[in-house]
C-alpha cells in the first residue's frame, strides 16, 4: 500500500518577505474604474468620485480568534468581512481594501495561502480590490489589519449623530447567533482537549457556527435601502452587540431609545441553542456581538416603505434623551439597557 506523502510545508524563513508578497500580489487582480494603480508601488492610486470613507480594524490571535476552530481560510474572509461591515453602515459602497500581516516562524507558507485564499473570495464576493498592505514578522502568533476604502454619494455617508425624537429603530436580519455559534465551538474544542478521539457533530449548530466562522456583510441592505428610496437617519454595524450599538446612536445622536424585547428578530435555531445552553435568548442577542447587522433609524413616513420587507424589522423606537435607552420586556416593564458586549481592553 502506498503511504499518503504529506502536505508540503514551505518556510517562511526560506522565503522571505519580499517573495511572500510578490507571492500573493500574483492573485491581487484589480477589477474596479476606480483603483487606477494597486500593489506594486510605495502606494496604491485611488480615484474616487464623491466622499471617500476609510476604515480600519485589527484581528489577533489570543484576543479575537482562536484558531483551535477558526480554519485559516475562513480567519481571511472574515477579516475583509467585518471591515467591510464598517463602510457599509455608512450607507457607502467598498471598494478596495489593504491587508497588512504579522506572523510567526510557526506558520509555512501554505497556511498563508490558505489566509490569502479566503482574502480573495471576500474580495471576489463583495467587488473590491486588494490594492496593497504590508508583512512582517511577529514573535508570537498571528495578526491581521485590515484598511477598508468606499464610496460614498454626495446624500451620504450615513453618521451615528443623525437620529431624532420619534424615528424608528430598525435592524436586519436575526441577532445573537455569531456568539452562540462560538459557544458551541469553544464546548466542542474543550471536549476535544480533554478526549482527542472525540469527533464533533455540528450538524444541529451549522446555521450558528456559520455566523460565527463566515460572517457577510451588510452590502444588500445599502442597496437595497436605495431601491426603496428609503435613507437612514443614523446608522452603525453590530459588531459588540444590539444594547451597545443602540446606546451608541443615543449618545452621538443626543437621544433615548425604546427597545421591545418581542420584536428583536432571532433564529428558531439560536432560541432552541440558548435553552440547551441554559441561557436566556434576549441577554444574547443584546449583549453578544459579532453579528455584523445593520442597525438604522428612519423618518416615521418611511415606515410603509419597508414594511412587511423580510430582511428589516422595526425594534422600537427613538425617545427624547431624558428618557434613557430602555427595553421594554414580554411583560411590559421598561427597564435601562446596559451594555455588556465585547470590550477591546
Amino acid at each position: 500500500m502506498l503511504e499518503d506523502k504529506k502536505p508540503a510545508k514551505t518556510s517562511l524563513d526560506e522565503l522571505g518577505e519580499f517573495a511572500l508578497i510578490e507571492q500573493f500580489a500574483k492573485s491581487a487582480t484589480v477589477a474596479l474604474p476606480s483603483t487606477l494603480h494597486g500593489i506594486g508601488d510605495d502606494a496604491a492610486v485611488l480615484n474616487h468620485e464623491g466622499k471617500t470613507v476609510v476604515s480600519t480594524d485589527m484581528l489577533v490571535e489570543g484576543i479575537h480568534f482562536d484558531l483551535g476552530y477558526m480554519p485559516l481560510k475562513h480567519l481571511g474572509y472574515k477579516a475583509v468581512v467585518v471591515n467591510l461591515s464598517d463602510i457599509y453602515a455608512m450607507g457607502a459602497q467598498a471598494t478596495q481594501i489593504l491587508v497588512s500581516v504579522a506572523v510567526s516562524n510557526r506558520f509555512t507558507l501554505e497556511a498563508m495561502e490558505e489566509l490569502y485564499a479566503g482574502i480573495h473570495l471576500a474580495c471576489k464576493t463583495y467587488g473590491v480590490d486588494l490594492v496593497g498592505g504590508d508583512t512582517t514578522s511577529s514573535r508570537q502568533g498571528l495578526q491581521l489589519s485590515v484598511t477598508a476604502v468606499g464610496s460614498a454619494a454626495e446624500a451620504a455617508p450615513v453618521l451615528r449623530s443623525g437620529a431624532a425624537d420619534k424615528e424608528l429603530l430598525v435592524v436586519t436580519g436575526d441577532l445573537g447567533a455569531a456568539y452562540m455559534g462560538l459557544q458551541v465551538l469553544a464546548r466542542e474544542q474543550d471536549v476535544f482537549k480533554a478526549n482527542p478521539n472525540h469527533k464533533p457533530d455540528l450538524e444541529p449548530y451549522t446555521f450558528l457556527v456559520e455566523r460565527q466562522l463566515k460572517p457577510e456583510a451588510r452590502k444588500d441592505i445599502v442597496e437595497l435601502l436605495q431601491a426603496l428610496e428609503v435613507t437612514p437617519t443614523s446608522m452603525i454595524d453590530i459588531s459588540d452587540g444590539l444594547a451597545s450599538e443602540v446606546m451608541h446612536l443615543c449618545q452621538k445622536s443626543d437621544v433615548g431609545c425604546r427597545i421591545y424585547e418581542d420584536k428583536i428578530p432571532l433564529d428558531p435555531q439560536l432560541i432552541s441553542v440558548c435553552e440547551e445552553f441554559n441561557v436566556d435568548s434576549t441577554t444574547i442577542a443584546l449583549s453578544g456581538g459579532e453579528d455584523y447587522e445593520l442597525l438604522f433609524t428612519i423618518k416615521q413616513e418611511d415606515f410603509d416603505k419597508i414594511k412587511g420587507n423580510p430582511n428589516l424589522t422595526v425594534i422600537g423606537h427613538m425617545t427624547e434623551k431624558s428618557d434613557g435607552a430602555n427595553l421594554v420586556t414580554r411583560g411590559d416593564e421598561v427597564i435601562p439597557l446596559k451594555a455588556q458586549g465585547w470590550k477591546a481592553f
